[in-house]
């Protein structure tokens, strides 16, 4: 697997993948996830976006975003297809790769509180959970994790 910037080419392969995996949340949430209403377009203008290619194929991305003094990380996916494979895991080490490289001492990220799956992979993962609230109008669970 390789990761790379994302391209202009790449946008409609990352919003596929957004429907494919967030898909599942809709009932639990009562509505469409903010990733898949994302504006993917602009994101890989920005330079935010990266994607994890497998086989000539887009299969993952993240969104990436530098704050002062840390690293959002706003959107990871991948698809349903290749999950399990560890695509999730090498772009959760980008990011904090990224994070280092950048001088900031750690990574942020937030879920769904309905995204229960999620809430535990981060966890396993070694992102401590910090607080939960109401953003945007969904419920969601912040977390963060400091990169030396």
């Amino acid at each position: 697997m390789m990761i790379r910037r994302a391209g202009p080419g790449d946008v409609a392969a990352l919003r596929a993948i957004a429907a494919a995996a967030y898909e599942k949340y809709i009932s639990r949430i009562g509505r469409a996830p903010a990733p898949m209403t994302a504006d993917y377009a602009r994101q890989v203008s920005d330079g935010q976006a990266w994607a994890a290619v497998q086989d000539g194929q887009v299969v993952g991305f993240a969104i990436l975003i530098a704050q002062p003094g840390y690293l959002l990380l706003e959107n990871v996916a991948v698809l349903p297809a290749a999950q399990g494979r560890g695509v999730g895991a090498r772009l959760l080490a980008l990011a904090e790769e990224h994070a280092r490289g950048l001088g900031l001492g750690e990574v942020r990220l937030y879920t769904n509180e309905a995204m229960t799956e999620n809430i535990a992979y981060y966890t396993r993962h070694g992102y401590a959970e910090i607080r939960r609230h109401e953003q945007d109008g969904f419920r969601r669970v912040f977390f963060r994790k400091p990169v030396p």
